[in-house]
């Protein structure tokens, strides 16, 4: 494999890359050395004068062109015997010259050379991998400049069938091959623009990589070659894809809707995007009805097309068809459409019942939201809190009669680990910036971790006493992860504790606090370096 190696001076120093693995860690690697050596020897050492040097500089164009043909032919001979692009460029060229059929095996060598793999690229090997794919897309666009259509298109189909089996033998992490992909089909269709081939056979060529490709290749042909088929071309491309399409089997709920079925349904929806009918595009999304996502889609299609009362049938037929669990994007344009058709009881209603169904606080806000616009939230307000309460009392209740059963786990209600059944309302409250009710209703009922810190951040300031306790618990689950992140997040729990505490004027209560620490993790020995280093 070939890499891509520069030396340059940078602030008096020599600086160098390289596009090898090793390179790519910023390291001097062997390339570097060996391509220095090269240019050291290059340099007239014992010519310490710069103004003779460049006096005596030669003019590489002056000299070739001072050369008689037959040498300046060894030249580039000796030249293409390494250089597989080269040597491809200049057959292409003498076929051309001689007015006999280009050879293209040449550069399908070279295209095979550069992409094909035979084992594993790792992620540290991609950028010199793409950088010799590139190198080989470089001479294609050359070669459309030069205005050779056709042979564009067959390399380019040949570089897509090597990229197709490369790709499942990368670390593609970045998409470096992924946009090679994408930069080959862009090539394709410019090189189709130039050379107008058939549009019949183009169209069978680029639905069969259309259905067949699992990397999506041509996927979108039907509306990106739209200018290249025309007419005669649309209509073969879309005779071939109804074939497969009236052939699809009924969807039922559970069945795989990916693959072959993805890129079939993705075709009508683009033939249909191409011909400009919204009805045949809502015809290709009612083909599969077996998610409440699916009435959303079709709602919002309609909604765009300002056919709100068919928007509004749709949306009616997804949540019967959805009643319980629904998605709540529908249930959010099923409410938009009740309220435009002045049906804001409704809309109210189908929203009040999704939240009684979720009692989240994602269910919540969209409640909010509906409620505001109609200005009727003052009304629904405490209802939904009423709600949230509610609920959170049967699942404390229930935790209590867990707890209560003999052998049952005993659960605290003020656990920061164990107590969590008052996060949706604790969330919500907060969203409304009342704090102190947030406070209260953790204290209550118990909140997450993540809430815990929240409030501690939010009560520290004015009630220190409030977050000095869940500081010191966090303090306890970090270090008690036992490695050296969870220790570093544990001192600096604990120096928050500490700050706290300083402030509340009880700076003893702070070292027993850090004694009673070292004294329950005294074998952690990189826990005690960091106390150490504290000075605690």
């Amino acid at each position: 494999m070939s890499y891509r190696v520069r030396l340059w001076c940078e602030e008096g120093s020599l600086a160098y890359s390289c596009s090898c693995p090793v390179g790519d860690t910023e390291t001097c690697c062997k390339h570097c050395v060996a391509t220095g050596l090269v240019w050291l020897r290059t340099i007239d050492r014992d010519d310490s004068d710069a103004d003779d040097r460049v006096a005596r500089s030669i003019d590489l164009r002056d000299h070739l062109l001072s050369l008689e043909k037959s040498a300046l032919v060894d030249h580039l001979l000796e030249a293409a015997e390494t250089d597989e692009l080269l040597h491809a460029k200049l057959m292409f060229h003498a076929a051309k010259a001689s007015a006999q059929p280009a050879d293209l095996e040449p550069y399908r060598q070279a295209i095979e050379a550069a992409i094909v793999v035979d084992d594993y690229v790792d992620y540290r090997s991609m950028y010199g991998y793409a950088s010799n794919i590139h190198e080989v897309l470089s001479t294609l666009g050359q070669l459309l400049e030069d205005g050779n259509g056709d042979e564009v298109i067959a390399l380019c189909e040949y570089a897509l069938e090597c990229v197709e089996d490369a790709l499942g033998r990368v670390d593609d992490s970045d998409g470096e091959l992924g946009g090679i992909r994408d930069d080959l089909v862009e090539l394709h269709h410019d090189a189709c623009l130039l050379a107008s081939p058939e549009p019949e056979p183009l169209a069978e060529r680029l639905f069969d990589w259309a259905i067949h490709s699992e990397w999506e290749i041509f996927l979108d042909s039907a509306e990106r070659y739209a200018d290249v088929l025309g007419d005669v071309g649309l209509a073969r491309y879309r005779t071939l894809a109804t074939r497969v399409w009236e052939q699809l089997p009924e969807l039922k709920d559970g069945a795989d809707r990916y693959g072959s079925r993805f890129r079939i349904t993705y075709i009508m929806e683009c033939l249909a995007s191409v011909a400009g009918s919204l009805d045949e595009l809502v015809a290709i999304k009612a083909r599969d009805l077996t998610h409440a996502y699916s009435y959303f889609q079709i709602v919002e299609l309609l909604a765009d097309a300002e056919r709100y009362d068919d928007a509004l049938a749709w949306a009616e037929r997804g949540l019967a068809a959805f009643p319980d669990n629904t998605d709540v994007r529908l249930v959010d344009v099923a409410a938009r459409e009740l309220e435009r058709a002045n049906r804001q009881d409704e809309a109210m209603s189908i929203l009040w019942r999704h939240f009684e169904s979720a009692s989240r606080a994602s269910s919540y806000e969209l409640l909010q939201r509906h409620a505001a616009t109609l200005d009727v939230w003052e009304a629904w307000r405490p209802r939904a809190l009423e709600h949230l309460r509610n609920v959170e009392r049967g699942a404390r209740r229930r935790q209590d009669g867990a707890s209560a059963r003999p052998g049952a786990p005993r659960f605290l209600p003020r656990s920061l680990d164990l107590w969590h059944e008052s996060s949706e309302l604790v969330t919500i409250l907060l969203g409304e910036r009342d704090v102190d009710a947030a406070w209260e209703q953790a204290q209550l009922g118990g909140c997450s971790p993540t809430l815990w810190l929240q409030l501690a951040g939010l009560r520290e300031r004015d009630h220190p006493e409030d977050a000095i306790p869940i500081y010191q618990r966090e303090a306890e689950r970090s270090i008690e992860t036992k490695h050296n992140r969870g220790y570093e997040e544990g001192v600096a729990f604990m120096a928050k504790v500490g700050d706290l505490m300083h402030r509340s004027g009880e700076d003893q209560a702070f070292v027993r606090y850090a004694a009673e620490v070292r004294a329950r993790h005294k074998p952690k020995r990189n826990l005690m370096k960091l106390l150490d280093q504290k000075g605690w």
